[in-house]
């Protein structure tokens, strides 16, 4: 129990990791407060070493960016974890040894997971498989014994537990379980909410047999603006990313140009031009994507795969900036307006540091007054 009765977020003490009560009770409270995501949350780690300390800066951070932050308050933190204890999960932090180190490589990785199930299979050899959840018969038999046939040869089989493809891979993962592999369950909502009803007994099975993850808080329902942020979790933790079955513009797609963007391996099977469903992974095929045909063909990339990827779906990388001691924010917000520039652009036209730039961005975020979009790029409410 922590100080403040309730479950010790942390891993259990006879783990190699095991933050302070303290320190993790903080962590939670300070992703939870509006306006941090990711990019900030990280960000006041670097700078202020600990949560509970960046939790203390919050009040003049948004008061310098031009506005007021109420941190979360303790008494939801406490019902939060109450709830991840009594459904049987827990959370997994970004620097605990558990943490997948591909998910950990994303420029914006989740800061804190909930998990239920074996969260040894985050570090088997990996493969997403996602496509169309309309999917023809012929599509979810391929996924379904694709799932089945990686998972035998030891891999753990990614997908988002949709209807469709996700459900057949799933299904096929965890009828052929074996030397080690089973199959990983990333969902928009969270962990205790099921989303479609119709996978409910799936998604319990996956949580039992093999790993269920959520970024999201308990008692969260799963809205769209969810679903890009579970996409980046399964082509973050996956080598590489197969697509089965897509439409040109569907969430798999997305997936798909995540994990190119993230530097992994891009995989399709093709399709018949007569049927729109096949028109995505014969786009992805023309894009560079590895056209595959068989399991052995994805069992034979992911051996050989050594960073680079073979198709061109991939950004450039941004580094992490560095905040010197007492950085002073620059003066950015007559650069900013509606439309999103890219934070680079920031740091050229200002001619200040990367921290520095990252600093006032941070304090106009947690102000309420600025949005991070995709690519790095950011603009005024």
């Amino acid at each position: 129990m922590s100080a403040r009765g309730v479950p010790d977020p942390a891993r259990p003490a006879d783990t190699p990791f095991a933050l302070a009560r303290e320190e993790a009770f903080a962590r939670i409270r300070l992703l939870r407060t509006p306006h941090i995501g990711p990019a900030s949350y990280f960000h006041l780690l670097r700078r202020y070493g600990r949560a509970t300390a960046a939790l203390e800066a919050l009040p003049e951070l948004a008061a310098r960016g031009g506005g007021r932050v109420t941190p979360a308050p303790e008494a939801r933190v406490s019902t939060e974890i109450a709830r991840v204890r009594a459904l049987g999960a827990r959370y997994l932090f970004h620097d605990s040894p558990a943490y997948p180190a591909l998910l950990a490589a994303l420029d914006n990785p989740p800061p804190i997971l909930t998990v239920r199930g074996d969260d040894a299979l985050l570090q088997r050899p990996s493969v997403a498989i996602v496509g169309a959840r309309n999917a023809s018969a012929g599509a979810v038999k391929l996924a379904r014994d694709f799932g089945a046939a990686l998972a035998q040869a030891g891999c753990a089989v990614i997908s988002g537990l949709a209807r469709g493809i996700d459900a057949a891979a799933h299904r096929g993962a965890l009828a052929a379980m074996a030397e080690g592999g089973g199959t990983v369950g990333v969902i928009a909502s969270g962990i205790d909410i099921a989303y479609p009803p119709e996978n409910t007994a799936l998604q319990e099975e996956v949580a039992e047999k093999g790993l269920l993850i959520a970024e999201m808080p308990p008692g969260t329902e799963p809205l769209a603006r969810h679903f890009p942020h579970r996409n980046r979790i399964i082509a973050g933790l996956a080598t590489g990313t197969l697509v089965v079955e897509a439409a040109p513009k569907s969430g798999s797609l997305i997936t798909a140009r995540l994990a190119g963007e993230a530097g992994r391996e891009v995989m399709a099977i093709p399709g018949s031009p007569l049927d729109s469903r096949s028109h995505g992974c014969n786009q992805l095929i023309r894009d560079g994507a590895v056209l595959v045909q068989s399991p052995e063909d994805v069992l034979e990339l992911l051996r050989d795969f050594g960073g680079a990827p073979r198709s061109p779906l991939r950004e450039p990388e941004a580094l992490a900036p560095s905040f010197a001691e007492e950085e002073t924010p620059a003066d950015i917000e007559a650069l900013l307006g509606a439309a999103p520039v890219a934070v680079d652009e920031l740091v050229r036209q200002s001619g200040a540091s990367p921290g520095a730039v990252q600093m006032a961005l941070i304090e106009l975020e947690i102000a309420g007054r600025l949005v991070r979009h995709a690519a790095g790029r950011v603009s005024l409410v």
